[in-house]
């Protein structure tokens, strides 16, 4: 991976004025890991001012007390259009736990580092690719090692988001939290209380889209921060199921999320497979094999409509979980639900989520130790879902209705508008280009004029033609889905 020439150039034009400067924090990170920054931040000893000045007022703004500029680069990339280039700085004094009350400017690259959460987002990088690295960031990577910089009560004092993006981070680039830095997590997880629900929301949902969801929900768990999160997941922890499933709510939870994540579903699908038993403890009756949990699919759908809302989820992935979670007990049986059941789910569920909820059922039946995620009878219900959703082969899909052929034809309602329809229905499954009005009223006027005999020996072809047609649509969806 090489440094981004827009990135060159601005280092290169301060370095030419006087000043020194560096790449700073994640980008480095991830150009070491050999990742796509998503951004890129530059860190310099040029006071803001001087910033401006080496690049212009015009291709700069300035409109923050952080000492960072936007330098505006013309570049098409979004990552790379605006680069914000930052003042060396120190900070002190966090009063809300997550802002510093005072800053101050900064001569050394060192105390601009000093200040960074982690020690691998404190490395710096010149324009020749030499990194600075005062505090072991670059060895902790290669031992995939996640450590505070200085000491960790400090810094999560600081700020307490960053024991949720501890978290974060292990997750997204499979790093185990130090053990000194883990103990200040699990010290000071109470002022995660401080953060702002969206700053928590933003963080989670990274930990749950990640490849390690279900470590970090763990992780989340032994630290105590799950508690000021989703508490409501906690309840499932030790709780025993019964006949039909070798785990405890908790795991089997935690283990419908697992396949979630190895099949890379959506962030709708892993959240509602995380939370679809979460109802469970509190409607468990009974204990061991026979105990009951009738109802939990409703007071789940009640609990993660609290929990999406306390952290103020987006609207339409919030009602399309809860959706999930509320219909992810439905019943299906090969021989035994009817048509209209199977459209009244598609109603409930809505025709767009039906392949997410056909997902968490996969993830909850693998989650409770089965070996096969789709079996012969979710095959058939989704088989059924796709006949039921489309338009059947029949007389209304012609463009010529049966009220506009008997205003045309002057006829009242009778045998002869279905003959006429289902003669029509065979000319156009012959040839669909005549399924168009200009025809199709030309013809039926024709078709009119025939004797009665030749009219009704051409329906009874037109409507054994649309017999034919429906039935091979439907073999054509039964192989679809693997089904007889």
């Amino acid at each position: 991976m090489k440094i981004p020439e827009e990135i060159i150039k601005i280092l290169n034009k301060l370095e030419e004025a006087g000043f020194e400067a560096y790449v700073v924090g994640g980008c480095v990170r991830d150009f070491i890991l050999d990742i796509e920054p998503k951004d890129w931040d530059i860190t310099t000893n040029a006071k803001p001012e001087e910033i401006q000045k080496v690049f212009g007022e015009e291709n700069t703004f300035y409109e923050n007390q952080f000492g960072t500029v936007g330098i505006k680069t013309g570049s098409e990339p979004e990552a790379l259009s605006v680069v914000e280039a930052t003042t060396y700085r120190t900070e002190s004094k966090y009063t809300d736990k997550r802002h510093p009350d005072e800053i101050k400017f900064a001569d050394k690259l060192e105390d601009d580092l000093g200040r960074r959460d982690f020690t691998v987002n404190a490395m710096a990088m010149n324009s020749n690719g030499d990194i600075s690295d005062p505090f072991g960031g670059e060895g902790d990577l290669k031992n995939k090692i996640l450590k505070a910089v200085g000491d960790p009560e400090e810094r999560f004092n600081e700020d307490a988001l960053r024991m949720l993006r501890a978290v974060r981070f292990a997750v997204t680039i499979n790093l185990n939290i130090e053990e000194k830095t883990f103990k200040a997590i699990e010290k000071h997880h109470e002022l995660l209380k401080m953060i702002s629900k969206e700053r928590i929301r933003d963080e989670f949902r990274k930990i749950i889209d990640s490849n390690g969801a279900t470590r970090g929900i763990e992780i989340l768990k032994d630290t105590g921060l799950m508690k000021y999160i989703m508490p409501e997941l906690l309840e499932g922890v030790g709780v025993g199921q019964n006949k039909h499933h070798i785990y405890t709510v908790w795991e089997h939870n935690l283990r419908a999320l697992q396949y979630a994540m190895d099949k890379k579903y959506s962030t709708v699908v892993r959240m509602a497979s995380l939370l679809h038993d979460v109802g469970k403890p509190q409607t468990k009756r009974g204990e061991g094999e026979e105990a009951t949990f009738y109802g939990h699919e409703i007071v789940g759908a009640r609990m993660a409509t609290k929990f999406l809302d306390r952290l103020h989820w987006p609207k339409k992935e919030a009602e399309d979980i809860v959706r999930l979670v509320r219909y992810h007990l439905f019943y299906y049986n090969v021989g035994e639900v009817t048509e209209s059941s199977v459209r009244r789910l598609v109603a409930n569920i809505g025709r767009e989520n039906v392949e997410d909820l056909i997902k968490v059922r996969e993830a909850d039946r693998i989650g409770s130790g089965v070996p096969k995620a789709r079996p012969y009878k979710l095959r058939h219900l989704m088989f059924m879902i796709d006949k039921v959703s489309r338009d059947p082969i029949s007389p209304k899909m012609l463009e010529l209705n049966g009220d506009e052929l008997m205003k045309l034809l002057g006829l009242e309602p009778g045998p002869k508008v279905g003959l006429l329809i289902n003669a029509l229905m065979g000319e156009v499954l012959d040839d669909p280009d005549r399924n168009n009005k200009d025809y199709l009223v030309n013809r039926v006027k024709e078709l009119n004029e025939m004797p009665d005999s030749d009219l009704f020996e051409l329906a009874k072809l037109g409507q054994t033609k649309t017999t034919e047609e429906e039935d091979r649509e439907i073999s054509k969806i039964k192989s679809k889905h693997y089904v007889t």
